[in-house]
């Protein structure tokens, strides 16, 4: 009788624990194609157009601009440019950004906006800016 009920608790056991396992696999690709914001003509030309403007609209000597400037921004899927911010700080930043802001917008060309599967979406750019004048900062 013991082993009766020992060959069958062996038995039950296999298959208790011989339940097949069944798994879905998902034969869609899933990647996503990201296409990164760019201005027609490439950084050269961004800079091209964006001093054009500080030099049309801009006194530059208010400020005390010297050096390499980072310019950190978002472009819409419109291609307009918002939320600028400039690094480093300079005296009067705040007026610094707005102006540049300003002239940013005053460039007639739309940057391409980024993709995510073909779509346009909202995507953050940074370009590095070097700005020279005879003026310096004196405190």
């Amino acid at each position: 009788m013991r082993k009766l009920f020992l060959f069958s608790l062996f038995i039950s056991n296999i298959f208790i624990f011989s339940q097949e396992q069944k798994t879905e696999m998902n034969t869609e690709s899933t990647s996503v194609i990201y296409k990164k914001a760019e201005f027609p003509g490439g950084d050269t030309a961004f800079r091209k157009e964006l001093f054009k403007m500080i030099n049309a609209y801009i006194d530059i000597k208010t400020y005390a601009v010297n050096g390499v400037f980072t310019f950190s921004f978002d472009v819409q899927p419109d291609g307009k440019i918002k939320n600028l911010d400039v690094n480093p700080k300079v005296k009067n930043s705040e007026l610094f950004i707005d102006d540049m802001l300003f002239c940013m917008r005053k460039v007639k060309t739309k940057w391409i906006p980024a993709t995510k599967d073909g779509m346009p979406v909202t995507s953050n750019y940074t370009i590095k800016i070097n700005f020279i004048t005879d003026h310096t900062e004196h405190e």
